[in-house]
């Protein structure tokens, strides 16, 4: 099986956030037979909702469209690290690997800071692969946060 990277999706829904205001932050999860089962960018300002976050969206979705809580033999792409409240959701939901672009020393929740996988406490610990198309989901935040400084 040849690996196919869903990442250029998952900027590209990072970009549409970025130009609604939002954190440039987007999602992609793929189902285990290589479908797109669901794609989001941040928005927490837009549904005044901090949960709101590109992972929660997608898992949302996928679930809500699947009719299960559980997500097994599915692939998360993110552009960023995803945070500690991402992370558990992505264990609870049983999600079989995560690829993500950039790195988040500050907020991340999966390499960084609380590290929610490592946890015995952790349902279930998907393989994690980082810095998929990093410098691109790098410059577009920080691109996003220099225009609002």
């Amino acid at each position: 099986m040849v690996f196919k990277s869903y990442m250029s999706e998952a900027l590209e829904e990072a970009r549409n956030a970025g130009a609604r205001g939002e954190v440039p932050v987007g999602a992609v999860l793929v189902s285990p037979e290589g479908e797109i089962v669901a794609r989001a960018g941040n928005r927490t300002r837009e549904l005044s909702d901090p949960s709101a976050h590109a992972e929660m969206l997608v898992v949302r979705a996928a679930c809500a469209a699947l009719g299960s809580e559980r997500l097994p033999g599915h692939d998360l792409y993110v552009t960023l690290e995803p945070c500690a409240m991402c992370a558990a959701v992505i264990a609870a939901a049983r999600i079989r690997r995560v690829y993500y672009g950039a790195s988040d020393p500050k907020s991340g929740g999966v390499d960084h800071g609380a590290c929610v996988f490592d946890h015995p406490q952790a349902h279930h610990s998907p393989e994690v692969y980082e810095g998929l198309a990093a410098q691109e989901a790098e410059a577009l935040l920080r691109d996003f946060f220099a225009s609002r400084r």
